[in-house]
């Protein structure tokens, strides 16, 4: 029965430790919101509607987080007002310095990209932490996730420069067919864990 509950404990820690290292980093909104600008000139609420659109609905944030960011943008000569004929309508765009911003943040990306596969993916970290004696297939695990984060990486840029439905349908189906069968992996786990349950 001990060994049980404390099985449980471990899944309650890993499920809170995922939940709060998930935010969104310190700092995205502000490049977020300058990468956006430097497509087109857009107002506050232009910019709210487009991150929840690009996020389908699961992020937007608020005016109040928004609206500073841009008087401080502007404030320090990031972006500036653009020329609109729409009365009541404020737009930005990128100034010079918020170009120069912009552009080093895709380099700062790249090196991220680098870097990560000398990470940890998240799953093994996660199979470290909870099965300290599958250690070693937890290792074997390690290259094929780091080998998928690193293609989705590589994919998200190349979408960037040639964007496609042909594409986009491909690797919708791969990643339909890749959730399905995780998520019979999962199915099997929690019949099991609901076996033992009953058997305890």
């Amino acid at each position: 029965m001990f060994k049980h509950s404390n099985h449980h404990s471990e899944k309650f820690r890993i499920r809170h430790w995922m939940k709060h290292t998930a935010v969104i980093p310190k700092g995205f909104l502000r490049y977020f919101v300058l990468k956006l600008i430097s497509l087109k000139p857009m107002s506050g609420a232009e910019i709210i509607e487009e991150i929840g659109k690009r996020t389908c609905g699961r992020w937007k944030p608020s005016p109040g987080s928004i609206y500073p960011l841009l008087a401080w943008l502007q404030d320090n000569e990031i972006i500036e007002e653009a020329p609109t004929e729409e009365a009541g309508v404020k737009r930005y765009k990128l100034t010079e310095k918020g170009q120069k911003i912009v552009e080093k943040s895709e380099v700062i990306r790249k090196e991220l990209k680098a870097k990560f596969k000398f990470l940890i993916p998240p799953l093994t970290l996660a199979l470290l932490w909870t099965t300290p004696s599958d250690y070693e297939e937890a290792i074997k695990l390690e290259e094929a996730e780091r080998r998928f984060m690193s293609a989705i990486f590589e994919l998200v840029e190349n979408l960037e420069e040639k964007l496609s439905k042909e594409v986009l349908d491909e690797v919708k189906e791969i990643l339909i067919e890749a959730s399905q069968k995780i998520e019979e992996i999962n199915k099997k786990l929690r019949r099991e864990e609901q076996d033992d349950r009953e058997y305890n």
